[in-house]
């Protein structure tokens, strides 16, 4: 029964430690400050849900069109510094749901403007919610570390 006891209590404070180790911080106050993180770590942004819009075009070419200029928009806005994340809905869903952006800017008139220069959502292929979010300041890292994992592009 000692053994037992010895084990037992050996193993909640072996436990204990490596819970500890796993979520010690390693802040970087230099990296916070460049990505304007809070003290959390995090930063807000504008969520943009992306819907299908009221306009279905029949023609596959100017359909293919205004799509491609839609990846070309994320392109521009993600070199910006605006876009810092955005893809499209896996499978088809009954909200309609067709993809997201998380736009750097938690100023709405700024949004709306980025939003105009997309072709999809300006002929009314795609429809644009936009509501305001709250998430890690990490993300504005995203594109640049994305670039080197991929292969080709779209």
């Amino acid at each position: 029964m000692k053994n037992f006891m010895f084990l037992f209590i050996l193993f909640v404070m072996l436990s204990a430690s490596l819970s500890a180790q796993q979520h010690e911080n390693i802040y970087d106050s230099l990296l916070a400050k460049q990505l304007g993180a809070d003290e959390y770590g995090n930063s807000a942004y504008t969520f943009v849900m992306l819907r299908t819009g009221d306009v279905v075009e029949e023609n596959k070419q100017t359909r293919d069109s205004l799509f491609a200029g839609h990846m070309a928009n994320m392109g521009v806005m993600a070199k910006a510094g605006k876009l810092v994340l955005a893809g499209p809905f896996y499978t088809k869903n009954k909200d309609l749901f067709r993809g997201i952006f998380i736009i750097n800017s938690t100023d709405t008139t700024e949004v709306r403007e980025l939003l105009k220069t997309d072709p999809a959502i300006n002929y009314g292929l795609l429809q644009a919610d936009i509501y305001p979010w709250y998430g890690s300041a990490a993300l504005k890292l995203l594109n640049e570390n994305h670039r080197r994992i991929q292969k080709e592009n779209f």
